[in-house]
């Protein structure tokens, strides 16, 4: 039986087992730097595999080694994220979640089980071929500075250093059954901007009196639109976003501060670190000049991901064997950001995506949305190609 046919042979097997994983994961979803019972639970599954595992990294991480039985070569890392959203579920389902406000609203179950699953298979076919497989179960992919960020500081790509990185994540657009990749620049940068535009409150009849922080910030929003419009080059794709303008006053109260909050993203360091100079300059000039004050705070996120050229070609030879080539999608530029972006900064790597939706079984939901389910079909695909992209990383 040749490799291809082996591990969908071992994917079948294993389904129904994964299945019962990723819905135990679903039902009890913990928040960025609280998957305490999540890496528990990892755990336990490696244990059951015999296989060797360090804990605490960063936290609630984990990192498991599976050597192949053909000797010493390459390294190749494998990773999943652990961490849910603050999120109250809305779908009817056996395995809802039991976390009231807690959800796994972007798949991050998915990902563990199918790296589970792929842990199996590989653990299986150790004959197969030589070198190491490097399991990287991360935790605090939604929350800054980023759990990927967190264990390359403690480590996790030394002792033994892998030379390329895969990363796999859920994908609502493709249906089940395809998966899609982009070489080079694919997800954005992020940085969060924090205004507090302050001024001087009174009664909404007498404006004279006030410095009105409502009119500021308004001036201030739009303003800041024309650094993407008229500062940015055409060729680097930038958003600057604000999803929360909060004054708290009333009808005829005129409140003393207002703060703005919203997002900045791109995909060139140069033009990050000059944007955000002007998003500061330019709310503090505004402020000022209107009779006010504004204090910025900058919370700097994750860095631009960049596909590797040549292991997202090789992603795609893998993907057309295993699923054919009529399923494997180019994707377009996202300016989503995804905390994986760090492990690319730093070693060849590879961020793909799983198709997951079927809408005639309600799965059609958008992540990061309180009805967000997947089609489970999905797990024996992703968690067979995980173990081929390894296997053919490592010489099979």
């Amino acid at each position: 039986m040749d490799l291809i046919a082996k591990i969908r042979e071992l994917s079948r097997i294993y389904f129904e087992d994964i299945v019962e994983i990723r819905r135990h994961l679903h039902a009890h979803p913990e928040l960025s730097m609280q998957e305490h019972e999540t890496s528990e639970f990892i755990a336990q599954q490696l244990d059951a595999m015999g296989i060797a595992y360090e804990r605490g990294i960063a936290g609630t991480g984990i990192v498991a080694l599976i050597p192949g039985n053909k000797g010493r070569g390459k390294v190749v890392a494998l990773r999943a994220d652990m961490d849910a959203l603050p999120i109250d579920e809305a779908n009817d389902v056996s395995y809802k979640s039991l976390n009231p406000g807690v959800m796994h609203a972007c798949g991050h179950d998915v990902h563990m089980s199918c790296l589970l699953g792929a842990t199996r298979i590989l653990n299986e076919l150790r004959d197969y071929w030589g070198g190491t497989v490097k399991l990287i179960f991360q935790p605090s992919e939604e929350t800054a500075p980023g759990g990927a960020k967190l264990m390359i500081d403690e480590g996790v790509l030394q002792n033994p250093a892998p030379e390329s990185i895969f990363g796999q994540h859920v994908f609502v657009p493709l249906p089940v059954g395809k998966v899609g990749v982009r070489s080079g620049k694919y997800m954005a940068s992020a940085d969060e901007i924090y205004l507090t535009v302050k001024g001087k409150g009174g009664h909404a009849a007498t404006p004279h009196l006030n410095v009105d922080p409502i009119v500021i910030a308004s001036h201030i929003v739009v303003a800041l639109q024309t650094i993407v419009s008229r500062s940015a080059k055409a060729s680097i794709p930038s958003v600057l976003s604000f999803g929360k303008i909060a004054g708290l006053g009333r009808t005829n109260i005129i409140p003393n501060e207002v703060k703005i909050e919203g997002t900045f993203r791109t995909f060139n360091e140069k033009w990050r670190a000059e944007a955000l100079q002007q998003i500061t300059d330019m709310a503090i000039g505004i402020a000022k000049g209107m009779g006010g004050d504004c204090d910025v705070y900058i919370e700097k996120g994750y860095p631009f991901l960049v596909n590797d050229d040549k292991l997202a070609d090789a992603f795609r030879q893998y993907a057309s064997d295993y699923l054919g080539n009529e399923n494997v999608e180019e994707l377009d530029l996202a300016m989503t950001a995804e905390d994986f972006a760090f492990f690319s900064q730093k070693l060849p790597a590879c961020f793909y995506r799983l198709g997951v939706s079927s809408p005639d079984k309600g799965t059609g939901s958008n992540l990061h949305t309180p009805t967000f389910d997947v089609d489970e079909n999905a797990l024996e695909i992703g968690m067979g190609l995980m173990a081929y992209i390894a296997c053919k990383e490592l010489g099979c």
